[in-house]
């Protein structure tokens, strides 16, 4: 990636955002990690030392020689970009050429640096206008090491208006973890006063590498989808883009506030309303109450789908085709909550099984293969009922082990994805009456479209229900509950719950198939639209640990 720095032509200056973009320790080392990663670095240390207001970052990346150097710090210098024409085709997390000459007027900056093919490296430290004013060659591993020293030191005010030194760390931690998810193949090393603080071993995936930063996930609770996608309106028929997830399954992890749906685009998180709202729309009805989901998306796109220039910090951005994006994004969720062929595993409560079991099983990592998909999404899971536990759970026996599924909850979301698709209600005679509706109930039946009108002192006739509840001994009941409010879609679960199949009801071996494979086809098939698991796994791998069955016969008798 090494190329010569120049500084931008002026009519591409004013084209550039401008704005301040070095603000606090995590934006000094933002801009200076993510130069290392346009360096190629595959390795980084950051060094901070916040009592001193020095940071210094090393990195293995591709390095500059003497003349770079020279130029590397002065105003609008860069080797990311050369015109105008170049702001939409942009691959590299930097481009303004702002960051190192803003750390010349608010601190110390030295540079060493050696590309890989130069015998020498060299040391330079620049001046309060980005210029270089002591430069001399110096011993250096191929790579490049910025040191920034008496960080706003020319203006004390900056510095008291700043958070604690402990909140400013935490905001670096934060800031590196972030670009850590977008570059999982990097090695991370991050020192505090000269103590080893934190790393983040590499990965192969994002997936892979979540539970280093998120230590209550485990790989097995987490669901990963690449999907190659056609750029919008592109004539060209070989796809462009990727989208690449990690999805908390809903029956294992959730959180109390939506702080890990996280958007990242070509290899930087940003902020894009849109698609974040999107995502909270695909896991609705698949958690509890007051939960969201743990989501992450990247998408690598072709850089003329973005428009990075809105924000100083590139944390906001123009998306071209959002609407697109959004439906794309809306069926790699679908195909990642299913449970197909290719991503099952041993399911839900993996810390309650493994306690059940005694033995820890190591959860490989899902890969879907998009390209088969389809045909598994589609492919029932040859689960076979076996038998009725408690007349509430169906035990359903797997190729790889054994399934409980609890009927109630698995008839409901059955039922309530076929009420989702086909709302309907149906004219009654004689109507139902009820007694002593307030005017809000009157005005909520009426919302979600019952047809009800005065039938004398304080009564009402319904005369209109949804078709579900026809046949039900409790109808009026229903009726009433739906009254206490809630939109069509609260409606629409309360009607599933109570239409469902009630635990403690006997089914017979057909029933109970039938259902299973009702529920399997399914969308949302891991919980209920409450948000509660709806089946329990355990694979014949960890019956056969817990049963000790890999145990030589002669050595169990003690021979």
């Amino acid at each position: 990636m090494a190329s010569t720095i120049q500084a931008l032509p002026t009519e591409v200056v004013y084209l550039i955002t401008a704005g301040e973009v070095i603000d606090s320790f995590a934006s000094v080392v933002r801009e200076l990690v993510e130069n290392s990663l346009d360096a190629g670095a595959t390795r980084i240390i950051v060094s901070l030392w916040p009592q001193q207001w020095r940071i210094c970052v090393a990195d293995n990346g591709c390095g500059m020689d003497e003349d770079d150097l020279q130029q590397a710090a002065t105003a609008h210098s860069t080797s990311k970009i050369r015109s105008s024409d170049d702001l939409w085709k942009i691959n590299s997390l930097g481009f303004r050429g702002e960051a190192l000459h803003s750390l010349t007027t608010l601190a110390d900056l030295e540079i060493l640096s050696r590309p890989p093919g130069e015998n020498v490296g060299w040391r330079v430290v620049y001046g309060d206008n980005g210029q270089a004013v002591e430069v001399e060659a110096t011993a250096i591993a191929p790579g490049t090491v910025v040191t920034v020293s008496n960080l706003f030191g020319n203006c004390e005010l900056r510095r008291q208006g700043l958070p604690t030194a402990a909140q400013q760390m935490r905001g670096v931690q934060l800031a590196i973890q972030q670009i850590a998810l977008c570059h999982p193949h990097v090695t991370w090393q991050v020192w505090q006063n000269d103590r080893q603080w934190f790393t983040i071993s590499p990965a192969a995936t994002i997936g892979q590498l979540l539970p280093q930063i998120l230590t209550q996930v485990r790989q097995g609770d987490l669901q990963e989808v690449k999907l190659e996608l056609p750029n919008p309106n592109s004539p060209l028929p070989t796809p462009h883009s990727q989208i690449n997830l990690v999805v908390g399954l809903p029956d294992r992890c959730h959180r109390r506030r939506p702080d890990w749906v996280r958007v990242a685009i070509n290899g930087r998180m940003v902020k894009v309303p849109e698609l974040e709202q999107t995502i909270l729309a695909a896991f609705h009805r698949t958690l509890p109450r007051d939960r969201y989901p743990v989501c992450l998306l990247h998408l690598a796109i072709s850089p003329d789908q973005i428009n990075w220039n809105r924000n100083p910090a590139k944390s906001e951005i123009y998306l071209n085709e959002i609407g697109y994006w959004q439906e794309q994004i809306t069926k790699a969720i679908d195909q990642a909550l299913r449970i197909s062929s290719v991503n099952l595993k041993e399911s839900v409560h993996t810390t309650r099984v493994s306690k059940l079991l005694k033995a820890a099983e190591a959860k490989g990592s899902y890969n879907v293969n998009p390209e088969n998909s389809p045909e598994d999404n589609n492919t029932q899971l040859s689960l076979k009922a076996i038998a009725q536990l408690s007349k509430t759970y169906i035990v359903a026996e797997h190729p790889s082990g054994m399934w409980l599924v609890e009927q109630h909850i698995a008839h409901e979301r059955v039922l309530y994805e076929q009420i989702c698709d086909n709302w309907q209600l149906v004219t009654i005679e004689p109507p139902i009456i009820l007694y002593q509706l307030s005017s809000a109930q009157v005005s909520q039946l009426q919302t979600i479209g019952l047809d009800i009108e005065p039938f004398g002192e304080q009564l009402w006739a319904i005369r209109t229900i949804p078709a579900l509840l026809q046949q039900r001994d409790d109808c009026a009941d229903a009726i009433l509950e739906l009254s206490w409010g809630g939109d069509l879609q609260v409606a629409q679960v309360a009607v599933a719950c109570r239409s469902a199949i009630r635990n403690g009801t006997p089914m017979n071996l057909e029933e109970m198939q039938t259902l299973l494979d009702q529920w399997q086809r399914t969308r949302n098939p891991r919980t209920c639209p409450h948000g509660r698991p709806i089946y329990l796994s355990l694979e014949e791998t960890s019956l056969a640990r817990f049963f000790r069955r890999n145990w030589v016969i002669g050595k169990s008798h003690g021979i």
